[in-house]
């Protein structure tokens, strides 16, 4: 019995060891433990401002503490110190925020805030002493990536103390409730140097006056680049009122490659610059900002308040470590004749819808210290995430009749100005293999054109028919869009012509293209499958089509403007090559014209001005073909592909993509019916999508429902689901919709861990206690054979045992236990398990190599053999 009350003495020898011995990797935070802020209970955000991600990287949470604007443009701020003393890198940005809430928000970096408050008015500045930004967030504004390998760096001798959030609140009915705001935004920060630091380059216009009344005015600025190569991967536009586009350049030896170009009018975030641009020594940078004095009275001068005016062209770059510069500033304009020759791109106007403009109430603040805020850039996300920046998913409107209207096959939908839904569709008549002949002249004549109105106008709440027309005009209808004025533009891919059509006119207005003739030449289409035009501009954009490989340019008049693209070529399929051009849509905000090339499964986008080739966008998911494309101003593209062909898998459905970065959002297929072949998608800014069906003769509806974030973890080998309400920087998140039982689980869950701040504590107790209980049944074990095997001699072989255990156990030289290097000492033991162990529970992914959990399988010595008595 003695030697089992000194084994059980031994293992609480070793617990309690290995509970003092055990150092919380967070103890590096220890002074922000007693000084955590307190949010408001209505607030779902983390109250504890530092989270461990292992033993190298920490989120920090930057929240404001539950405010309640009381007006209209309140600017917000609050400050939190870096929880480190030595040098840190900020590698990702998560925002925390709505757009119902929050106009934009800008993170500062600093020495000194202006305030100690929790939080203060901005109208008390932001810093006392130099400020840099590190990221801004806006209205509609796409998700932050930074590139791999890049990072900001802050803390140690040289780099930023503390933190300094900005929050613009824009429109304060948004609490009429008077409920308390926790936005913000979470950093994802390691103390592994990066190779690549990100800085910035602001070019700025300081002596440009405006003339009132003066329609067009342009400020030029340049200067030489001396220094290091640095790469640019974002860009941003900043001016006040009467800014009308901005647009950057670096010019090499005469020749201009942009670098970005956008409406200041718009959301004022960091895009990203589509194809990576290097700066070298020698090279100059140019930047043209646009203005007007319609409406002034008096000249408008650079200047820090509404009334003033600013030109400014940010860019964020990246440079080696070794040679960084954080801030980089051009404030001249070395040669004002080189801009004679500037891209004509720099002179048109992006246009804007009137609910996108930015507030009259800019960001003077900042932008008086020369410095300004920045938002959301778009990078390749890193390889160990999954990332949906989203808080809706797309779903079927199943009480929505309209997909019991009866229709003939569905070919082109359309919004018009009043966000009613408009179909083409081909009544009684059908495209089959009997349609046209080889040389794709149509055979049907005889049926005469479609006796039904082709053309509905449906209520898109009830799906009552308000208006329809197209009756005895077509005879096979394909493409449909609507411009500005609300006329209609179809295409006849049996007429082989396009049509403009005036919503009462019986007779079009414009007719491109010659009747039954099919032809390749700038007055000949050969089965025309889509039309666009261009707000702005007036452009027409034809996508020509079945059976020639181009999309052709005409002026508002109908004239012949350009025409692009070619045949996909044997093998994998250029930029610019086309295999049935199928469906056009506009990205007014950067001037870009995209293209559902179908048989070749992917989306391009070009320079609707040039014709140049921006990007591709395929997915594995799109299977064989890519049927049909629209985007939503505000920067989501939604697309639908075909039916899969014997042998592929991916299944037909709808995507919502992030059209700056390409990812997919969200997919989406019907509950009632099933698709067929979806012909043409179209989406509104609400995010309501509609898909027609040209075998299915159908129109489904799609809305978008909101969803809490699901996220699914693995920790230690398993599965782990869990819910959550926002976001911390995590190694995986993916977004499913949940139901009301689990958001009370939730809820129950998230109360409980508020109430027991100890419990990463409890955690740690638990994974120790694992092998203790292990050693504790083996040592019982061990008693109960020796009690049978050596009988009375057994305690005295079990404490020899036992001092060899307890020898391993404290190490050579060592004054405490060390159950790593116990561990340790057998052959088959990895100490992966030890040396990842964290006091968090960590959302870093398990090495798959690493198959272990933290119990150890260990065999207790065997015992000595039997000595032989006489």
């Amino acid at each position: 019995m003695a030697g089992l009350i000194n084994n059980l003495l031994i293992l609480l020898l070793v617990f309690q060891n290995s509970c003092l011995g055990f150092k919380n990797p967070l103890s590096v935070f220890k002074r922000y433990k007693d000084t955590t802020r307190s949010l408001s209970s209505e607030c779902l955000g983390n109250n504890r401002p530092v989270i461990s991600l292992g033993l190298t990287d920490f989120a920090l949470d930057i929240r404001m503490p539950g405010v309640t604007p009381k007006q209209s443009d309140t600017y917000l701020c609050m400050s939190l110190r870096l929880p480190v003393d030595e040098e840190a890198y900020v590698v990702d940005f998560r925002p925390q925020a709505s757009m119902d809430t929050v106009h934009h928000m800008l993170l500062f970096g600093c020495n000194i805030p202006s305030s100690t408050e929790n939080y203060w008015d901005c109208d008390e500045g932001i810093c006392t002493d130099k400020s840099n930004i590190l990221y801004a967030w806006a209205r509609n504004a796409p998700p932050t990536r930074l590139p791999k390998g890049v990072g900001f760096k802050v803390g140690g001798e040289t780099g930023s103390k503390y933190f300094v959030l900005q929050v613009h609140y824009g429109d304060v009915s948004a609490f009429r409730d008077k409920h308390k705001d926790c936005s913000g935004v979470t950093l994802h920060l390691t103390h592994q140097r990066q190779p690549l630091i990100a800085g910035m380059y602001l070019m700025m216009s300081v002596n440009t006056v405006i003339p009132p009344g003066e329609k067009v005015v342009d400020a030029d600025i340049a200067c030489h680049y001396q220094k290091y190569p640095m790469h640019l991967f974002a860009y941003r536009v900043h001016t006040h009122r009467l800014g009308k586009v901005v647009s950057g350049y670096r010019v090499r030896n005469g020749q201009w490659t942009l670098i970005g170009r956008q409406s200041p009018q718009l959301p004022q975030a960091f895009y990203p610059v589509e194809h990576l641009v290097d700066i070298s020594f020698g090279d100059t940078l140019a930047a043209r900002c646009v203005f007007t004095g319609e409406g002034r009275t008096t000249e408008t001068h650079i200047g820090g308040t509404a009334s003033d005016e600013m030109c400014n062209f940010y860019i964020m770059y990246y440079m080696e470590a070794k040679h960084a510069v954080s801030y980089m500033t051009c404030t001249q304009n070395i040669n004002p004749d080189m801009f004679r020759n500037i891209p004509q791109e720099a002179n048109i106007p992006i246009p804007v819808k009137s609910d996108m403009i930015m507030m009259t109430h800019e960001h003077h603040h900042e932008e008086t210290k020369k410095t300004d805020d920045s938002s959301s850039l778009k990078q390749p996300k890193r390889e160990e995430e999954e990332v949906l920046d989203q808080d809706f998913h797309i779903e079927e409107a199943v009480d929505w009749p309209g997909v019991n209207l009866k229709l003939g096959q569905v070919s082109g939908l359309a919004l018009d100005p009043k966000n009613n839904l408009v179909i083409f569709h081909r009544g009684d008549h059908v495209w089959d293999r009997n349609s046209f002949d080889s040389s794709f002249v149509y055979q049907q004549r005889g049926l005469g054109p479609i006796e039904q109105n082709t053309i509905l106008v449906i209520d898109p709440s009830n799906a009552e028919v308000l208006n329809s027309t197209g009756k005895n005009l077509f005879y096979l209808p394909h493409g449909l869009s609507i411009d500005k004025d609300g006329n209609y533009w179809v295409t006849d891919v049996a007429l082989h012509q396009v049509f403009k059509l005036g919503v009462r006119d019986k007779e079009p207005l414009l007719i491109l293209g010659r009747s039954l003739q099919p032809g390749s030449d700038k007055n000949h289409f050969c089965q025309p499958t889509d039309v666009a035009v261009d707000p702005v501009t007036g452009n027409i954009y034809v996508s020509d089509g079945y059976c020639n490989s181009r999309i052709v340019v005409f002026s508002p008049n109908g004239m012949f403007i350009m025409q692009w693209g070619e045949e996909t070529s044997v093998g994998k399929a250029k930029p610019g090559q086309f295999r049935i051009p199928h469906s056009l849509t506009l990205v007014p905000e950067f001037g870009q014209l995209c293209v559902a090339d179908r048989e070749n499964g992917r989306i391009q986008c070009f320079r609707s001005e040039t014709g140049e080739f921006t990007r591709e966008i395929k997915h594995k998911l799109f299977g064989t073909e890519l049927f049909a494309v629209s985007y939503v101003p505000g920067g989501l593209l939604f697309a639908v592909n075909g039916m899969p062909y014997p042998g592929d898998i991916e299944p037909v459905q709808g995507f919502m993509m992030n059209f700056s970065t390409g990812e997919i959002m969200d997919t989406f297929i019907p509950v009632r019916k099933s698709f067929e072949m979806p012909h043409d998608i179209v989406a509104s800014e609400d995010k309501t999508v509609y898909v027609g069906d040209a075998h299915a003769k159908t129109v489904w509806k799609f809305t978008s429902t909101e969803k809490m974030e699901h996220r699914s973890v693995k920790k230690a080998g398993i599965e782990v689901q869990e819910i959550k309400a926002e976001t911390v920087i995590e190694a995986k998140l993916k977004n499913k919709p949940i139901s009301t039982e689990s958001s009370k689980k939730w809820e129950k869950h998230h109360m409980v861990e508020q109430a027991s701040s100890g419990i990463s504590f409890v955690l740690i107790t638990t994974l120790l206690i694992i092998p203790i209980v292990v050693l504790l049944a083996i040592a019982v074990f061990i008693r109960w054979r020796k009690t049978r095997v050596y009988g009375a001699d057994a305690d005295h072989k079990l404490e020899s045992s036992s001092g060899r255990i307890l020898g391993r156990l404290q190490g050579k030289g060592s004054g405490g236990l060390n159950l790593g290097n116990f561990f340790a000492s057998h052959k088959s033991y990895s100490r992966k398990g030890f040396d990842r162990l964290s006091t968090e529970g960590s959302d870093q992914e398990k090495d798959e190599d690493d198959g272990t959990d933290s119990e150890e399988e260990y065999s207790a010595p065997p015992p000595p053999p039997v000595s032989s008595s006489s």
